[in-house]
């Protein structure tokens, strides 16, 4: 779910000006909004669907005399892969989607996001989930400005993180059989390492693409949504590696 692609010049329109320093921070002004908005989504339903019994009760299968939870609901088990599609959506149509679309179908997708994410207040702690939260932004943030200010090209260290990505995506799905604790660790710690070096190299990108992009038109809002979506799963997927190694069970 990591790999967005960007919306290509339309016919007749100009995206490309100079490459100033205003240019690029109002580009990724821009694009932290976005994603910090989806955050904000995302985290709110997640706390919603969490503690209130009638929605919970929406998405998971609840035992009637002991309140355990049995398992997700048909609507919960739509809820934990709809963002996938939404996702493939973005990505495969950003071109033909207009700017208002694509930032509702990107609202859509940060909501959905949130309804599945309730299942870790769940499991962890509130007071642990709000810490790792706060580790997450902490390392997101110095990852940012790495990427940010750092004269190194990381177009190659990219590419190597993408397989390593694709790695762990592959090992997760076959320790779903096995259920290895040792490996569920040793995927984690990758993944906070995978995470971290993406989140740089995200930043970077959209520095470049931020130099090219003329603020105020359409392409401009949809190339800052889709940036938005890569660093909003660079943060999200951060945070569960997180979690899974330092968050505290109820």
């Amino acid at each position: 779910m990591e790999q967005t692609n960007f919306p290509s010049n339309p016919a007749g329109e100009v995206i490309y000006g100079p490459d100033t320093a205003n240019a690029v921070r109002t580009f990724l002004a821009s694009v932290f909004s976005y994603m910090s908005m989806a955050l904000v989504i995302s985290g709110v339903m997640a706390w919603l669907f969490a503690t209130n019994e009638g929605l919970k009760s929406y998405l998971y299968q609840i035992d009637p005399v002991s309140g355990q939870i049995m398992g997700n609901t048909i609507l919960g088990w739509v809820v934990m892969f709809a963002p996938l599609g939404l996702v493939f959506l973005m990505g495969g149509m950003v071109n033909k989607l207009s700017g208002a679309t694509l930032l509702a179908v990107f609202i859509g997708f940060a909501t959905l996001m949130g309804m599945s994410l309730s299942s870790i207040f769940l499991v962890y702690t509130l007071g642990s989930v709000t810490n790792v939260f706060f580790m997450t932004a902490v390392v997101f943030g110095l990852m940012a400005v790495a990427g940010y200010t750092t004269k190194t090209d990381l177009t190659k260290l990219g590419s190597i993180l993408m397989i390593g990505l694709i790695g762990i995506i592959i090992a997760s799905v076959i320790n779903m059989f096995i259920g290895s604790s040792a490996m569920d660790y040793i995927i984690s710690i990758i993944g906070v390492v995978i995470f971290t070096g993406l989140t740089a190299y995200d930043v970077q990108k959209l520095k470049r693409m931020g130099g090219q992009v003329v603020n105020g038109t359409e392409t401009a809002q949809k190339m800052a949504l889709m940036g938005a979506l890569s660093l909003y799963l660079d943060f999200i997927n951060l945070f569960l590696m997180l979690l899974r190694l330092f968050g505290r069970r109820d």
